[in-house]
């Protein structure tokens, strides 16, 4: 990762972790003694039912759902804790839907991360087979920009089987103006890791946990292709 970049959006993200991108009523702006529920709506087309969102004090958490031709998975959300810890938080946001997730913090050391960020998808794929006990994870990389249709197929494939499997995918982005996602700074180019946590192949469409929480923008769907538009010239961990 270039590190002048990534210092530019570690500025960004440190103010939405304190709370000051996010607004008033989302789930994990600021610690809370109650219980909250949120629903996120699937785009149109969709056959994916909504999905719960539950936050119990700090903790936030999405709840599967599953239909014919669409499936999401529950995970265990946290807004990333620093500017530069968007690997970290990505990578436990995955690991909880296994088993029970290290610290950011914890990650952060066991991802090599530092304040340029985690450099390569290749260190969450090992972190993330190390905590899963298993080799399933393989690092995945589309260097061609626009990404050919093999290379998409093989990303689509690769959601449905993962998620079908309960192994949410970790990916790293790069989403300059005029192609980002929810809420994102809309002049600087971030580079940047979320979670894939569910698909919907009827609109083909996909569920992003995205530990930025740009806006308070912190579960969303995204349309498939413009995933694959985002991840070029990084990869993906699956």
């Amino acid at each position: 990762m270039h590190s002048r970049r990534i210092r530019s959006l570690a500025v960004t993200v440190v103010l939405s972790a304190t709370g000051l991108l996010v607004p008033a009523g989302v789930a994990a702006a600021a610690p809370s003694t109650s219980a909250a529920v949120s629903r996120v709506a699937a785009l149109e087309g969709a056959s994916a039912d909504e999905v719960t969102v539950s936050r119990d004090g700090s903790r936030l958490r999405t709840k599967a759902t599953h239909t014919a031709a669409s499936k999401t998975l529950e995970v265990e959300y946290q807004v990333q804790e620093t500017g530069y810890w968007c690997g970290p938080a990505a990578t436990r946001i995955a690991l909880s839907a296994r088993v029970g997730p290290p610290s950011q913090a914890d990650l952060a050391a066991q991802l090599g991360t530092t304040e340029n960020g985690t450099d390569d998808i290749s260190q969450v794929t090992a972190v993330l087979n190390a905590h899963v006990g298993t080799g399933w994870y393989e690092s995945k990389y589309l260097p061609q920009d626009p990404p050919s249709q093999e290379q998409k197929d093989l990303l689509w494939q690769d959601i449905v089987v993962d998620v079908d499997n309960n192994y949410p995918l970790v990916t790293n982005i790069v989403a300059p103006p005029g192609n980002q996602p929810p809420g994102y700074p809309p002049d600087q180019t971030i580079y940047h890791y979320f979670t894939v946590i569910g698909y919907d192949d009827a609109n083909r469409s996909v569920l992003i946990a995205d530990p930025a929480s740009f806006s308070g923008n912190q579960i969303y769907w995204l349309s498939f292709d413009q995933l694959a538009s985002l991840i070029p010239p990084k990869g993906y961990a699956a």
